[in-house]
């Protein structure tokens, strides 16, 4: 069969990239311009910023993944954006150039959901394939995921409010790190004692997931130490510790319940130290486990690439239109 090659947008958020991928695992080129430094000035993403940086980085970031990947338009198989969810003026920059593009080549376009995306990651330079269940955790969105086949994803639960990255920045915020906190915040956790606070774990039924009351037990404890010094690296091991917990044992036990043996993580908390060793320590017990490369955990084009070629919720309607929330 003749080799199908993807190119990919991606600007949901506060990175703007693209990628070249053939046959849905080999990437050719994946380039990524951030605007965390822009944005950490703010304590979080500002979303006409983004939109404003998005447009001013978008033809570059093409023209470079293209150089890199040694390619021309005309040998791409289709083009493929992101059409949700994000931020909406976000959005549209990454999803229009896809969508000229393809008029321009004559070449098919692929619209693909972000969070579809981020489980297709691990099919990147993996020969790793369904049916698992899937972790997907990132700054928005916390979720399990049955995943049958390269088509067909089940969402199991979610997060009922904050997400597990999101928990991670206004903690982080809390403890006085800077933006974006969840890499902060796992490196501090790793000097301190995981032990010395017992922070709540939700006590949610089936597979969602809550991360509010942990957040406010973590406040109360930082108010507690006003005036004094704050044991940061303490707060920050012993947050991190209910966090990772919950987050595998919720997985397991959908492993369990479906009966596979086979688990995977997907989003940009992917890359968090304690969350894969915990996902990882649990491969001699009859597990195969399997998470992204750290390159393609965070926001990335490579991934809705990826996303396009297995046709993971992806719609070739050239109208299609832009969602800041999941479907």
């Amino acid at each position: 069969m003749k080799d199908r090659i993807i190119f990919a947008t991606e600007t949901s958020c506060d990175e703007t990239a693209a990628a070249v991928v053939v046959n849905g695992r080999k990437v050719l080129s994946n380039v990524i311009s951030s605007q965390v430094e822009i944005h950490r000035e703010y304590g979080g993403v500002i979303p006409e910023i983004a939109a404003r940086k998005h447009l001013e980085a978008i033809n570059f970031v093409i023209n470079e993944a293209k150089e890199k990947a040694g390619i021309e338009f005309k040998d791409v198989t289709a083009f493929a954006g992101t059409v949700g969810p994000g931020l909406v003026g976000a959005l549209l920059v990454g999803l229009n150039a896809a969508k000229a593009l393809s008029l321009v080549y004559e070449k098919p376009f692929m619209g693909v959901n972000h969070l579809n995306a981020h489980v297709c990651a691990n099919y990147l330079e993996s020969d790793f394939e369904p049916p698992f269940i899937c972790l997907l955790v990132s700054g928005g969105h916390t979720r399990l995921i049955r995943v049958n086949s390269y088509e067909s994803h089940e969402v199991l639960g979610e997060t009922l409010d904050d997400a597990a990255g999101e928990a991670y920045d206004k903690v982080a915020r809390l403890l006085g790190l800077p933006y974006p906190g969840g890499p902060y915040l796992d490196k501090l956790a790793q000097q301190g004692d995981r032990n010395r606070f017992k922070f709540p774990e939700a006590n949610v039924g089936g597979f969602d997931f809550s991360f509010s009351g942990l957040k406010t037990a973590v406040m109360r404890t930082c108010r507690a130490y006003a005036g004094k010094e704050m044991p940061k690296a303490d707060i920050a091991a012993s947050f991190q510790e209910v966090v990772s917990e919950t987050l595998i044992k919720k997985t397991l036990r959908a492993a369990e319940v479906y009966d596979t043996g086979k688990i995977a993580l997907s989003g940009g908390v992917a890359a968090n130290s304690e969350v894969r060793r915990k996902f990882f320590s649990r491969e001699n017990n009859d597990f195969i486990v399997h998470a992204p490369e750290f390159r393609f955990c965070t926001d990335n084009a490579a991934m809705i690439a990826g996303a396009a070629y297995f046709g993971s919720s992806i719609t070739k309607d050239l109208d299609i239109e832009v969602f800041s929330r999941d479907k």
